[in-house]
Protein backbone atom coordinates (compact mmCIF):
# COMPACT_ATOMS: atom_id res chain seq x y z
CA UNK A 1 0.00 0.00 0.00
CA UNK A 2 0.83 3.32 -0.46
CA UNK A 3 0.30 6.90 0.93
CA UNK A 4 0.77 10.52 -0.04
CA UNK A 5 -1.25 13.41 -0.46
CA UNK A 6 -2.27 14.13 -4.15
CA UNK A 7 -0.61 16.14 -6.62
CA UNK A 8 -0.82 16.28 -10.27
CA UNK A 9 0.53 13.03 -12.18
CA UNK A 10 4.41 14.22 -13.86
CA UNK A 11 4.72 12.75 -17.22
CA UNK A 12 7.47 12.30 -19.78
CA UNK A 13 6.65 12.75 -23.39
CA UNK A 14 6.49 9.09 -25.52
CA UNK A 15 4.64 6.75 -27.53
CA UNK A 16 2.69 6.62 -25.17
CA UNK A 17 3.31 9.26 -22.94
CA UNK A 18 4.79 8.17 -19.39
CA UNK A 19 3.06 9.03 -16.36
CA UNK A 20 4.16 8.68 -12.80
CA UNK A 21 2.51 9.61 -9.46
CA UNK A 22 4.40 11.00 -6.33
CA UNK A 23 3.03 9.11 -3.18
CA UNK A 24 5.15 9.56 -0.21
CA UNK A 25 8.61 8.73 -0.87
CA UNK A 26 8.00 6.49 -3.78
CA UNK A 27 7.46 7.60 -7.54
CA UNK A 28 4.44 4.93 -9.38
CA UNK A 29 5.08 4.53 -12.80
CA UNK A 30 1.19 4.67 -13.60
CA UNK A 31 1.66 3.02 -17.15
CA UNK A 32 3.40 0.02 -15.31
CA UNK A 33 -0.30 -0.30 -13.71
CA UNK A 34 -2.63 -0.71 -16.53
CA UNK A 35 -5.00 -3.89 -16.24
CA UNK A 36 -4.02 -3.95 -12.56
CA UNK A 37 -6.86 -3.86 -10.02
CA UNK A 38 -6.06 -0.54 -7.83
CA UNK A 39 -8.01 0.44 -4.33
CA UNK A 40 -8.17 4.24 -3.59
CA UNK A 41 -8.95 5.63 -0.54
CA UNK A 42 -9.92 8.62 1.17
CA UNK A 43 -7.63 9.51 4.32
CA UNK A 44 -7.85 13.18 4.95
CA UNK A 45 -6.87 16.65 3.81
CA UNK A 46 -3.39 18.35 3.29
CA UNK A 47 -2.91 22.16 1.72
CA UNK A 48 -0.69 22.03 -0.91
CA UNK A 49 0.63 24.99 1.14
CA UNK A 50 0.37 24.80 4.98
CA UNK A 51 0.42 21.17 4.93
CA UNK A 52 -2.47 21.59 7.77
CA UNK A 53 -5.66 19.09 7.75
CA UNK A 54 -8.29 21.26 6.55
CA UNK A 55 -10.66 20.87 3.86
CA UNK A 56 -9.65 21.95 0.35
CA UNK A 57 -10.98 24.67 -1.29
CA UNK A 58 -9.60 25.31 -4.48
CA UNK A 59 -6.46 23.97 -6.55
CA UNK A 60 -5.38 21.82 -3.37
CA UNK A 61 -5.09 24.55 -1.38
CA UNK A 62 -7.56 25.09 1.81
CA UNK A 63 -9.60 28.89 1.80
CA UNK A 64 -7.26 30.60 3.62
CA UNK A 65 -4.24 29.88 1.55
CA UNK A 66 -5.69 30.32 -1.45
CA UNK A 67 -7.01 34.11 -1.02
CA UNK A 68 -3.25 34.72 0.33
CA UNK A 69 -0.53 33.20 -1.54
CA UNK A 70 0.51 33.92 -4.74
CA UNK A 71 0.27 30.59 -6.01
CA UNK A 72 -3.55 31.34 -6.13
CA UNK A 73 -3.84 34.67 -7.37
CA UNK A 74 -6.37 35.72 -10.11
CA UNK A 75 -3.27 36.14 -12.86
CA UNK A 76 -2.83 32.49 -12.04
CA UNK A 77 -6.03 31.48 -14.28
CA UNK A 78 -6.09 35.01 -15.83
CA UNK A 79 -3.10 36.38 -17.46
CA UNK A 80 -4.09 39.25 -18.79
CA UNK A 81 -4.28 40.19 -15.21
CA UNK A 82 -0.13 39.52 -14.74
CA UNK A 83 1.45 43.27 -13.52
CA UNK A 84 4.97 42.11 -12.93
CA UNK A 85 6.31 43.31 -16.10
CA UNK A 86 5.04 47.13 -14.32
CA UNK A 87 6.82 46.14 -11.33
CA UNK A 88 3.08 46.20 -9.91
CA UNK A 89 2.95 43.68 -6.83
CA UNK A 90 -0.24 41.70 -6.35
CA UNK A 91 0.97 39.19 -3.21
CA UNK A 92 4.29 38.87 -3.62
CA UNK A 93 6.43 40.38 -6.59
CA UNK A 94 9.51 38.43 -6.07
CA UNK A 95 7.51 35.31 -7.06
CA UNK A 96 5.27 37.29 -10.00
CA UNK A 97 8.55 38.28 -11.84
CA UNK A 98 10.02 34.91 -11.42
CA UNK A 99 6.63 33.31 -13.19
CA UNK A 100 5.64 36.11 -15.09
CA UNK A 101 8.26 37.66 -16.69
CA UNK A 102 10.08 34.10 -18.44
CA UNK A 103 8.63 33.01 -22.47
CA UNK A 104 4.93 32.23 -22.35
CA UNK A 105 3.39 30.91 -25.39
CA UNK A 106 0.08 30.83 -26.87
CA UNK A 107 -1.50 27.64 -28.79
CA UNK A 108 -4.00 25.74 -29.94
CA UNK A 109 -4.55 22.27 -28.65
CA UNK A 110 -7.23 19.51 -30.00
CA UNK A 111 -8.73 17.49 -27.01
CA UNK A 112 -12.40 17.42 -27.12
CA UNK A 113 -12.07 20.22 -29.52
CA UNK A 114 -9.45 22.84 -30.50
CA UNK A 115 -9.05 25.38 -27.97
CA UNK A 116 -6.38 28.70 -27.75
CA UNK A 117 -4.45 28.39 -24.46
CA UNK A 118 -1.63 30.04 -23.04
CA UNK A 119 1.75 28.29 -20.71
CA UNK A 120 5.11 28.69 -19.92
CA UNK A 121 7.55 27.77 -22.26
CA UNK A 122 9.05 25.67 -20.12
CA UNK A 123 5.67 24.08 -19.69
CA UNK A 124 5.64 22.76 -23.72
CA UNK A 125 4.42 19.67 -23.91
CA UNK A 126 3.34 19.01 -20.50
CA UNK A 127 0.58 21.24 -20.90
CA UNK A 128 -0.47 19.67 -24.06
CA UNK A 129 -0.48 16.35 -21.99
CA UNK A 130 -2.41 17.74 -18.97
CA UNK A 131 -5.43 18.67 -20.75
CA UNK A 132 -4.95 15.35 -22.91
CA UNK A 133 -4.85 16.91 -26.56
CA UNK A 134 -3.61 14.73 -29.10
CA UNK A 135 -2.24 17.44 -30.96
CA UNK A 136 -1.26 20.81 -30.46
CA UNK A 137 1.18 23.56 -31.85
CA UNK A 138 2.01 27.36 -30.65
CA UNK A 139 1.32 30.33 -32.24
CA UNK A 140 3.80 32.69 -30.29
CA UNK A 141 5.89 33.26 -28.13
CA UNK A 142 6.22 36.06 -25.95
CA UNK A 143 8.75 37.37 -23.31
CA UNK A 144 6.12 37.78 -20.63
CA UNK A 145 2.72 35.95 -19.01
CA UNK A 146 0.58 39.49 -19.76
CA UNK A 147 1.85 39.66 -23.16
CA UNK A 148 0.56 35.86 -23.63
CA UNK A 149 -2.63 36.80 -21.60
CA UNK A 150 -4.27 39.51 -23.95
CA UNK A 151 -3.33 37.52 -26.76
CA UNK A 152 -5.99 34.52 -25.76
CA UNK A 153 -8.23 37.03 -24.74
CA UNK A 154 -8.42 38.52 -28.05
CA UNK A 155 -7.81 35.04 -29.92
CA UNK A 156 -10.85 33.43 -27.55
CA UNK A 157 -13.48 35.71 -29.46
CA UNK A 158 -13.12 33.29 -32.21
CA UNK A 159 -12.08 30.68 -31.24
CA UNK A 160 -12.85 28.16 -28.15
CA UNK A 161 -11.25 28.83 -24.53
CA UNK A 162 -12.80 25.11 -23.03
CA UNK A 163 -12.29 22.00 -23.13
CA UNK A 164 -15.48 19.27 -22.84
CA UNK A 165 -14.07 16.68 -20.71
CA UNK A 166 -16.51 13.98 -21.46
CA UNK A 167 -15.88 14.51 -25.07
CA UNK A 168 -11.78 14.03 -24.47
CA UNK A 169 -11.80 10.94 -22.23
CA UNK A 170 -14.06 8.94 -24.79
CA UNK A 171 -11.43 10.04 -27.58
CA UNK A 172 -14.41 11.01 -29.70
CA UNK A 173 -12.18 13.73 -31.28
CA UNK A 174 -10.97 14.43 -35.38
CA UNK A 175 -8.01 15.11 -36.39
CA UNK A 176 -7.92 19.15 -37.49
CA UNK A 177 -5.74 21.41 -39.65
CA UNK A 178 -4.22 22.99 -36.69
CA UNK A 179 -1.58 24.91 -38.94
CA UNK A 180 -4.50 26.19 -40.77
CA UNK A 181 -6.45 27.27 -37.98
CA UNK A 182 -3.37 28.93 -36.68
CA UNK A 183 -2.99 31.32 -39.54
CA UNK A 184 -6.51 32.33 -39.74
CA UNK A 185 -6.50 33.57 -36.45
CA UNK A 186 -3.04 35.59 -37.08
CA UNK A 187 -5.28 38.36 -38.52
CA UNK A 188 -6.77 38.52 -34.41
CA UNK A 189 -3.58 38.94 -32.31
CA UNK A 190 -3.06 42.24 -30.96
CA UNK A 191 -0.95 45.03 -32.64
CA UNK A 192 1.80 44.85 -29.71
CA UNK A 193 2.41 41.37 -29.94
CA UNK A 194 2.56 40.47 -34.15
CA UNK A 195 6.03 40.76 -33.48
CA UNK A 196 6.29 37.31 -31.78
CA UNK A 197 4.18 35.20 -34.57
CA UNK A 198 6.23 31.99 -34.70
CA UNK A 199 6.80 31.29 -38.78
CA UNK A 200 6.95 27.52 -39.90
CA UNK A 201 5.74 26.39 -36.80
CA UNK A 202 4.26 22.51 -37.31
CA UNK A 203 1.88 20.38 -35.09
CA UNK A 204 2.96 18.45 -32.05
CA UNK A 205 1.20 15.09 -31.58
CA UNK A 206 1.01 13.01 -28.78
CA UNK A 207 -0.36 9.53 -27.69
CA UNK A 208 -2.15 8.41 -24.52
CA UNK A 209 -1.71 5.00 -22.46
CA UNK A 210 -5.22 3.62 -22.55
CA UNK A 211 -6.65 0.55 -23.78
CA UNK A 212 -10.19 0.75 -22.64
CA UNK A 213 -11.93 4.00 -23.64
CA UNK A 214 -14.99 4.77 -21.32
CA UNK A 215 -18.22 5.65 -23.06
CA UNK A 216 -20.12 6.97 -20.40
CA UNK A 217 -17.69 8.33 -17.98
CA UNK A 218 -18.55 8.94 -14.42
CA UNK A 219 -16.26 10.94 -12.09
CA UNK A 220 -14.91 9.63 -8.71
CA UNK A 221 -15.78 12.06 -6.10
CA UNK A 222 -13.58 10.55 -3.02
CA UNK A 223 -15.69 12.57 -0.27
CA UNK A 224 -18.83 11.01 -1.40
CA UNK A 225 -16.85 7.39 -2.19
CA UNK A 226 -14.47 7.29 0.01
CA UNK A 227 -13.20 3.50 -1.06
CA UNK A 228 -13.31 2.95 -4.80
CA UNK A 229 -11.86 -0.55 -6.27
CA UNK A 230 -11.67 -0.54 -9.84
CA UNK A 231 -9.12 -1.94 -13.02
CA UNK A 232 -7.07 0.31 -14.43
CA UNK A 233 -6.86 0.60 -18.12
CA UNK A 234 -5.99 3.95 -19.37
CA UNK A 235 -4.29 7.21 -18.57
CA UNK A 236 -5.31 10.70 -20.36
CA UNK A 237 -4.61 14.09 -19.21
CA UNK A 238 -4.59 14.04 -15.39
CA UNK A 239 -7.29 11.44 -15.10
CA UNK A 240 -7.10 7.64 -14.41
CA UNK A 241 -9.84 5.43 -16.41
CA UNK A 242 -11.57 2.64 -14.79
CA UNK A 243 -12.74 -0.15 -16.17
CA UNK A 244 -16.38 0.43 -14.97
CA UNK A 245 -16.23 3.69 -16.85
CA UNK A 246 -15.29 5.57 -13.38
CA UNK A 247 -12.82 8.35 -14.04
CA UNK A 248 -10.64 9.64 -11.11
CA UNK A 249 -9.26 13.64 -11.84
CA UNK A 250 -5.89 13.30 -9.51
CA UNK A 251 -4.99 17.36 -10.35
CA UNK A 252 -8.73 17.73 -8.94
CA UNK A 253 -8.01 16.59 -5.87
CA UNK A 254 -4.82 17.96 -4.85
CA UNK A 255 -4.68 17.75 -1.45
CA UNK A 256 -6.26 14.54 -1.15
CA UNK A 257 -4.18 12.18 1.00
CA UNK A 258 -4.85 8.71 -0.15
CA UNK A 259 -4.07 5.60 0.30
CA UNK A 260 -3.19 3.44 -2.79
CA UNK A 261 -3.17 -0.23 -2.88
CA UNK A 262 -1.95 -2.88 -6.00
CA UNK A 263 -4.75 -5.82 -5.84
CA UNK A 264 -3.62 -7.67 -8.72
Amino acid sequence: MFRGVLVKMETENGSPVQYYLHMGSHFLNMNQLLDKKLTISFVKHECLSCHLDKEIYRQGFCKRCFFEIPQAADWVMRPELSKAHLGQEDRDLAYEKKVQLQPHVVYLANSSNVKVGVTRKSQVPTRWIDQGAHEAIEIVEVPNRYLAGITEVALKEHISDKTNWRKMLTNQVDDEDLAAQREALKTYIPDEVKEYFIKNNTETALSFPVNQYPVKPKSLNLSKTPHYTGVLKGIKGQYLIFEDDTVFNVRANEGLVVDISILI
